[in-house]
């Protein structure tokens, strides 16, 4: 296992649409591991094969049990409800902004073995979920807001709200 650089916002790679995986071998459990790790080192809530510069149908997300959840070839199969929330992207640091997400998700995937299972999120759970599928496709969070905000920004909002309640 190793701790992989994260690419940011800008490099071609987040761009483009990953190709699933078709072996399931000792490279993709490498794979797994390595995003695992970097995603621990990181701090973050989930990480996509892309973000370290790998173009396969691989994420790993933390569920609202604060387990990693490996997911190969993952697709959303099912999704209701709307939630409006706050993101942040390990590869756009220090941008925060509110995007529109569904309440409630249930994802297919395949396990490091190949074998096929469904999971389901609410909330920050459905909210990774689909943040980290995008990337998957070449997509990025941002595409969806209208403002971003730095971390300054961000605090001083949330001292406002706070003062305010």
């Amino acid at each position: 296992m190793s701790i992989r650089t994260i690419v940011t916002e800008g490099d071609p790679v987040l761009n483009k649409r990953c190709h699933p995986v078709t072996k399931f071998d000792e490279k993709l459990a490498d794979l797994l591991d390595d995003l695992k790790e970097t995603l621990t080192n990181a701090n973050g809530l989930g990480l996509a094969a892309p973000q370290i510069g790998i173009l396969r149908r691989v994420t790993v997300a933390v569920n609202e049990k604060n387990e990693m959840v490996e997911l190969v070839n993952p697709e959303i199969v099912e999704s209701d409800g709307e939630q409006d929330g706050l993101e942040g992207c390990l590869s756009v640091p220090g941008m925060w902004g509110f995007v529109k997400r569904p309440n409630h998700v249930k994802v297919k995937a395949q396990d490091r073995s190949g074998n096929w299972f469904e999971v389901e999120g609410t909330g920050l759970t459905a909210r990774c979920y689909c943040h980290e599928l995008e990337h998957l496709d070449g997509h990025l969070y941002v595409e969806h807001v209208k403002k971003l905000y730095t971390n300054d920004e961000l605090d001083e909002m949330m001292a406002k709200q706070e003062a305010d309640e």
